[in-house]
């Protein structure tokens, strides 16, 4: 079957022939197939990751109506994801460790592996992020949301999800680590981007950057426009000095 890709470095092959002739030139076989299916999924990888950090961010306000956490979640995944595929291409393309992973390194990866990780990636951090998000609320909206409780809501949230989230990242850690006891290289390359994509996540991002960046933000973290100012003047929930972290906040009637 013959591929619509022109062919390269023959005249006139990218834009047809002379117009009496009615033609034009293609070439065909598995390299203008794989040149076609390489340009298209390229192509059409912005419109993807602009589809679906736009949806996300519109979800994560209606979630947690707040601007700031959105934003933030999503700066965070796209860290992530930048940094795992970044580790990709150092051992699959410029073949660092090659030969304690068993291969030899070929100079590129695949072309879907990008959209592939961005799509894995997303869609487990974000429920990795909500988890942690919706846990640290619950402490929040109980409180007299002064600064003092922002600090104390991150810290007990992180307390309550640290160990779940560390698990289940373990598990797909597990489970895409796997694929690199394969001996065909596009599964190792499968394999291992997920698996250090969800390791970076959940390890680096959700336990320790979104908890301190939240500490910084402070109540910014919860403000949405028409809603008031971000530091509501009231008395804390804590009554006495902060409490051990995994301990409950003693409720006072918080107004």
């Amino acid at each position: 079957m013959c591929a619509g890709h022109p062919l390269y470095g023959v005249p006139g092959s990218d834009s047809g022939c002379p117009a009496p002739l009615g033609c034009r030139i293609v070439s065909c076989g598995n390299t203008a197939e794989f040149a076609d299916i390489s340009d298209e999924i390229t192509g059409k990888l912005p419109p993807v990751v602009g589809l679906v950090l736009c949806c996300s961010f519109v979800f994560l306000i209606a979630a947690f109506r707040s601007v700031a956490l959105p934003i933030k979640a999503i700066v965070m995944n796209l860290l992530a994801t930048g940094a795992a595929l970044g580790l990709t291409v150092a051992v699959f393309q410029w073949g660092v460790g090659e030969s304690l992973l068993g291969f030899h390194s070929t100079g590129f990866i695949q072309v879907f592996l990008p959209t592939m990780v961005f799509a894995i990636l997303f869609g487990l951090s974000m429920d990795y992020e909500v988890f942690l998000i919706r846990r640290i609320k619950e402490f929040w909206e109980g409180s007299a949301r002064t600064v003092a409780d922002n600090e104390y809501a991150v810290a007990a949230g992180l307390q309550h999800t640290a160990r779940p989230i560390s698990a289940a990242a373990a598990i797909m850690v597990v489970i895409f680590g796997s694929f690199l006891t394969a001996s065909v290289l596009e599964l190792k390359q499968i394999g291992s981007a997920p698996a250090v994509a969800v390791a970076i996540d959940a390890a680096l991002v959700r336990l320790v950057l979104v908890p301190a960046l939240m500490k910084l933000f402070g109540t910014w973290n919860w403000w949405l426009p028409g809603s008031g100012l971000p530091v509501r003047v009231g008395v804390s929930v804590r009554t006495h000095a902060p409490a051990q972290a995994g301990s409950a906040p003693a409720d006072v009637g918080a107004p």
